[in-house]
Order: structure tokens, then sequence, then C-alpha cells
């Protein structure tokens, strides 16, 4: 799972920008590129995004915007690796301060929830992560998020003194972090009811595996 807390302004993550912005005027200009972006998506999906639009939202010239983007994906998996970020920085806090497995798995209940809460609310973030099934380098990039998430779940689980063997502390946990997101993606394709059943069975298997370990 991916993308938590309130949105966070800061640099442009490198990863896939064409060029980094080393000026004050630079990294605004691409900022504001990413705000605009995010504008479209909410408004019409990343589908229909288009980089003239971009562009032209922003105020910039479709050759500035290229000089950082080269084309709609690198958007895309800017605000992606943004997102996961933030996601593990959430992660990383909320998981934090458990000591007993009832602790780890009330905060990691709370997580699921939050999570879902989001692909809720934030049409970006949900349009984002469907997006990011389309295209290998994306999804490469979801894959990678969630083991590194997972890492975070399993040093959790061996802190509160869960037992298993460490090698399989971590598939499991790279497997909770990583059905979570397609829970997710499924949970809003679906009427709400549904969508809340499927986030909540989820919530209940990811549980019982965590307790199963002990």
């Amino acid at each position: 799972m991916a993308g938590m807390p309130e949105r966070v302004e800061g640099d442009a993550d490198a990863g896939a920008l064409r060029r980094m912005p080393t000026q004050q005027r630079s990294r605004e200009r691409v900022e504001r590129m990413l705000r605009c972006a995010s504008e479209l998506i909410t408004a019409d999906g990343s589908d229909a995004m288009r980089m003239s639009e971009v562009a032209r939202l922003a105020g910039v010239s479709i050759g500035s915007l290229y000089q950082y983007f080269p084309d709609k994906s690198a958007i895309i998996r800017t605000l992606a690796e943004r997102y996961d970020a933030e996601g593990r920085a959430c992660i990383e806090e909320g998981l934090a301060g458990v000591k007993t497995l009832d602790e780890l798995c009330e905060a990691f209940g709370k997580l699921i929830d939050i999570y879902y809460g989001l692909f809720l609310s934030e049409p970006v973030i949900r349009d984002v992560r469907t997006a990011m099934l389309a295209d290998k380098t994306l999804r490469d990039l979801e894959v990678e998020g969630s083991r590194r998430n997972g890492t975070l779940l399993a040093q959790a689980m061996q802190r509160v003194g869960l037992k298993a063997d460490p090698q399989a502390l971590a598939m499991s946990a790279f497997t909770i972090m990583h059905l979570g997101e397609d829970i997710m993606r499924l949970a809003i394709s679906v009427e709400r009811a549904e969508g809340d059943a499927l986030v909540e069975a989820y919530k209940r298997m990811a549980l019982s595996e965590l307790r199963r370990t002990y």
C-alpha cells in the first residue's frame, strides 16, 4: 500500500524527470506542471490527459514541459513515486510504536482504512494507481513499492516477536502489501457497499495472516 498522508509539496523526484530543476524558479515551474496534470487527471482521468493541455494550463511552452517530462508516463510516474514515498513514511510512522501483536494488528488495520479512504476521496491517487497497470515500467515501480512497504511490515512483525523464519515473514509481508493495492483497485471499481465489504474481507485475511505467523 502507498500514498496515505496529506499531499506535501516538494522537489520533484529525479526518477521520472528528464532533468532535475536546480533553480527555485525551475522547481516552481515543475511543481506547477504537476499540479496542472493532477487537475486534469482529477477532471477527466489520466487517459484523457494531454501534454499540450498540461503545458497550456501551466503557462509554459510544450518544449519546456518536454524538457522535464518526456511523455505522459513520466508525469504519472513522478506522481506515483511521490505517493509511494509519502505512503512509506506513513506506514513507517504507523508501525513504529507497536510492541505487541495486538498493537501491530490494530495499527495495520487503521492503515488499511486510511488508504481506502484516500482511494475514495482522491481521484488522482485512484487514477494513477489504475494507470500503472497499463505500463510495464510503472507496474515494476508498484511491485518495488510493495516490496519496500513489505520490508517495513516484516520488520514490525519481527519486532513484536513473530517467530517464523525471516524469509517467510518477508514473503508474507510483501504479499499482504501488494495484494492490498489490487484490492483497493477492485474495491473502487464496484458499488460502494461491495467495495467496503471487499476491503473488510482483505483486512480480515491480512490480520489473520499476521496472527498465523505467531
